[in-house]
Formats: C-alpha cells, sequence, structure tokens
C-alpha cells in the first residue's frame, strides 16, 4: 500500500524472529496498536510476554517504561505527584511512570482497586490530573497489561466494567516443539532477553508512522452488509443461550475498528467478513460472561465465541 505499510510488515517479521512460535499473537498484537486500544496479555511465567512488548518498544523506538504492580503499589507510584522543595520553597512535579509511550504494566492483578482505576482512568481519559491540573499523555499512549492465569490468592480481579475498557485479551500459549527449539537454539547462538541484547536490535518502523497507520486504518472502507454483519453477531452474543453478558456497545465499536485494522494490516482497502471474524476471539473473551451451568459443564470461552459466530451467515 505504502511505506507505512510495509514498514508494518516488517515489524511484524522482526517480532516474529524474536519471539518464535507466537505468530497469530503477535498479528493480533499489531492489529490493537493500529486500533489504538490497549491490551491484557494472558499467560504463565516464562512465556515471554514481557519480551514481547520490549522488544516491540524497541522495533517501534518508543519510549518505554515498565511497572511491576504489587498489593503496596499507590495510585501516585503510577501517576506521580507533587514533591515540596525545600530549597525553592515550591512544589515541584514528579511525573509517574504513566507518562510514556508504551507502558508494560506487570500482574496487573496483583494491585488493589484503587490503584488499577488511576491507570484506567489514564487509559480512558489519556490524561492525568495531579492537584487539579490535568496533564495530557503522549499521542501512542500505550498500555499492555500482564495476567497470570494461575494465581488467585491475593489478587484483584479487574471488573467487567474495567475490563471491557481493554481492546484485546491476548493468551500467551506454550510454544510448538520446533518453536521451542529455535528458542534454544537463538539462546545458544549468543542472544538472551537481557536489555543490552534488546537494545542491539534495529528499529524498523517509528511512533510518527505508527500514529500515521492509525489514521489510514480509520479510512478503510466498510460496506453497510458488514456493519449489519457485524451488528447481527453483537445481537446473537446477547441472546446466546450460553451467555449471561454478551458485547457491549462500546465492544461493537471496538469489533469495527478492529476488523478496519486487521483489513489495513492484510494490505485491503476494505473490510470482510474473515477480518471481522479474526479479530472476535481476542476482543470479545474477556468481555462476555459464561452462565453458571456452562462453566460448570466446562465450556471454555474461545468455543462459545465461535458458536456466536457460526450461528450468523456471512453477507454474500
Amino acid at each position: 500500500m505504502n511505506n507505512t505499510h510495509s514498514s508494518l510488515i516488517h515489524l511484524e517479521q522482526g517480532l516474529n524472529q524474536v519471539i518464535v512460535g507466537q505468530s497469530s499473537l503477535i498479528k493480533q498484537l499489531i492489529v490493537a496498536l493500529l486500533a489504538g486500544g490497549h491490551i491484557i496479555l494472558e499467560g504463565v511465567p516464562g512465556t515471554g510476554k514481557t519480551l514481547l512488548v520490549k522488544v516491540l518498544a524497541q522495533l517501534i523506538k518508543a519510549d518505554f517504561r515498565r511497572i511491576q504492580l504489587t498489593p503496596d503499589v499507590l495510585p501516585s507510584d503510577i501517576t506521580g505527584t507533587n514533591i515540596f522543595d525545600l530549597n525553592s520553597r515550591d512544589f515541584t512535579l514528579k511525573k509517574g511512570p504513566v507518562f510514556t509511550e508504551v507502558l508494560l504494566a506487570d500482574e496487573i492483578n496483583r494491585t488493589p482497586p484503587k490503584t488499577q482505576a488511576a491507570l484506567l482512568e489514564a487509559m480512558e481519559e489519556m490524561q492525568v490530573t495531579l492537584d487539579g491540573e490535568s496533564l495530557p499523555l503522549p499521542e501512542l499512549f500505550w498500555v499492555i497489561a500482564t495476567q497470570n492465569p494461575l494465581e488467585f490468592e491475593g489478587t484483584y480481579p479487574l471488573p467487567e466494567a474495567q475490563l471491557d475498557r481493554f481492546l484485546f485479551k491476548l493468551a500467551v500459549d506454550y510454544p510448538e516443539p520446533a518453536a521451542e527449539k529455535q528458542m534454544l537454539l537463538n539462546r545458544q547462538a549468543g542472544f538472551a532477553a537481557r536489555r543490552g541484547d534488546i537494545n542491539r536490535l534495529q528499529p524498523v518502523t517509528t511512533v510518527s508512522e505508527i500514529l500515521q497507520a492509525r489514521q489510514a486504518v480509520k479510512e478503510i472502507d466498510v460496506d453497510e452488509k458488514i456493519i449489519d454483519y457485524l451488528l447481527a453477531l453483537v445481537k446473537n452474543s446477547r441472546q446466546h443461550p450460553e451467555l449471561a453478558l454478551g458485547a457491549s456497545p462500546r465492544a461493537a465499536g471496538a469489533w469495527l475498528q478492529t476488523s478496519q485494522a486487521a483489513a489495513w494490516l492484510a494490505g485491503r482497502k476494505f473490510v470482510t467478513p474473515d477480518d471481522v471474524k479474526a479479530v472476535a476471539s481476542p476482543l470479545l473473551r474477556h468481555r462476555l460472561i459464561l452462565k453458571p451451568e456452562a462453566m460448570l459443564d466446562g465450556l471454555q470461552m474461545d468455543a462459545v465465541i465461535a458458536s456466536v459466530i457460526n450461528q450468523v451467515p456471512v453477507p454474500r
């Protein structure tokens, strides 16, 4: 399509070279980046969640910060605070780590609701209010929050209303045997997940190009039949017998936006039903709620999402 599109393809290729065996996850991550939506990244320890975000920030030449969230982290540890300077006899603003372009919020479910809310407010408003003064965040500002799905003690699960503010929930699985072997070969060849090794990676695009791509995504054509198809899927999720909660209007808007991003990344100027289907699972798996009896039957959310899609005829 143009140089910006080529840069994003190079970004996808660059991530696949370092994060082996996660090509589907990486494509979904870039779709979320193009759509300008924040992400929950869920996976067991040691599956490369932090490495993935660090490498992505390096490849797009973005300012990167990481917060290790624990039960004692306060809202001011994220947003910053005004500190009294004894020399100048005045208050000086000490900005928190939220003032960055790519923010990794590690283990978001380990920090109390008040701190979670401070981060989510910054995500929603794209600004931070300190002592009555509103301070804008960088234009790219992108949050990737990680979760460990196995730990429940000492955690504070995000409520549904707050989960809805994340665009995608991406699941990081164990790599296939061949991919894991390649990871070991890469390590043997000298690449380790240390900051020095990551810094040696050459950027393939810039923040400015990402912002240009986001504008181009908004111009992708969406036929009225596709909009009707998407709305039929949303309605079906609300009426599905296995679901207690369906997709919200915010989810419908996000679904349209991410379908446009998927189409742009594929090199097309229009959205197809396949684009709508491709983003369904990461977009819906944290927004829908299974009925108790469906949980008892051991139904998996991704299987129910597939059922929601299969029940709606594809427009011709």
